[in-house]
Order: C-alpha cells, then structure tokens, then sequence
C-alpha cells in the first residue's frame, strides 16, 4: 500500500507524535493552518469517513474519547475537530484522519 499516513504508522516516514496507543497515533501538520494542529489517525488503514462501518467504528470513538486529552495536553480549551471526506471535501490524504485545531480565534466555517 502506498500510504503516506501508513508510512507514518510503520515508522517509515518520521512525523512529530504527540499522542500515541495501540489504536491510534497523532501528529503535528506539517502545514499547519492554526497555531495547534495537529493530526489524529488510526493505525489501522480506513481510506475516509466513507469507509467507517459497525467492524470498524470502534476506533473512530475511540479517536474521539482520547481527542480531549490531547487538546489538554495542548493547553486548548477551545478547538475544532473536523474530518475531510473525498478529493473534493479537501481530503488530500485518503486514510481516514482528524484534524484538531487551535490556538487562536477560528471564526465560523462556510
């Protein structure tokens, strides 16, 4: 598989980890569009949000159970999770990820 964030997962290609478990891994952006950006993966391969089904989706809450220490880790109180499904949502990655961002004022989406 030519994944970039499973290159990641294997250690082929270094990242900044700030989180790690058995199920996932999280990382800084390397393009970062807040102060606090960071990323959060499962390690298991799933392509996007597309993908998620009941075999699966016990990761995906597990992302977002271990999101709050992150943030906190981070010193947020205030930050936006979001994911990107597909080429033309802005998925440029496609292994399902979660971006938490922070560290200043984001305004409104749309």
């Amino acid at each position: 598989m030519d994944c970039l964030f499973c290159k990641i997962v294997a250690g082929e290609i270094p990242s900044t980890k700030v989180y790690e478990d058995d199920r996932i891994l999280a990382f800084r952006d390397i393009n970062p569009q807040a102060p606090t950006h960071i990323l959060v993966i499962p390690k298991m391969h799933i392509g996007g949000a597309d993908e998620v089904t009941a075999d699966n989706a016990a990761v995906v809450a597990h992302i977002f159970a271990t999101v709050p220490q992150i943030a906190k880790a981070e010193g947020l109180t205030d930050y936006r999770v979001l994911t990107n499904n597909g080429a033309d949502a802005g998925q440029t990655v496609r292994h399902l990820h979660f971006h938490i961002l922070g560290g200043r004022v984001l305004g409104a989406m749309g």
